[in-house]
């Protein structure tokens, strides 16, 4: 929330329960606003993604955007900031379980679906290289301008 403040935004904590959001933004007049999500991690295992549900597949809003924070273990870093739309997460999450599903686990034995994923900085190992594969996520790094509240 400090970043949106720096950056002029109006922004607060959504009520307790609301399931999409976490954050609301709107503008001086009170005429504009969208949400956010935000998902963080620590610099701790292999895959540098952050735990997601299936039902995140589904969200796509117009005015709601994901903030993905992944802190350092060096406390004097700030974190990395991606912030990207909700259509372009729930893409990507449908696509990288869809390929999981289709791809035979240990042993040839097939995948069984479950309600986790994970967004990950790289799906080249479920042969998403084109769209998500290295470095795809960097185009999201500190993406603040993307973060446009609409008229409501």
């Amino acid at each position: 929330m400090s970043q949106l403040l720096r950056r002029g935004f109006i922004a607060a904590l959504a009520p307790v329960g609301v399931p999409t959001a976490d954050i609301v933004i709107t503008d001086d007049a009170g005429e504009r606003a969208c949400a956010l999500q935000v998902k963080t991690r620590r610099e701790i295992g292999s895959d540098g993604g952050w735990h997601m549900k299936a039902r995140h597949e589904g969200i796509r809003g117009a005015s709601l955007s994901y903030v993905f924070l992944s802190f350092p273990n060096d406390l004097h870093r700030l974190p990395d900031a991606f912030v990207i739309p909700s259509g372009v997460v729930a893409e990507a999450l449908y696509q990288a379980h869809r390929a999981w599903l289709a791809r035979p686990g240990r042993g040839g034995v097939p995948h069984k679906d479950g309600d986790m994923r994970r967004f990950l900085p790289d799906y080249s190992r479920e042969g998403l290289e084109q769209e998500f594969g290295p470095g795809w996520l960097e185009q999201y790094r500190d993406a603040w301008h993307l973060l446009k509240p609409e008229k409501s």
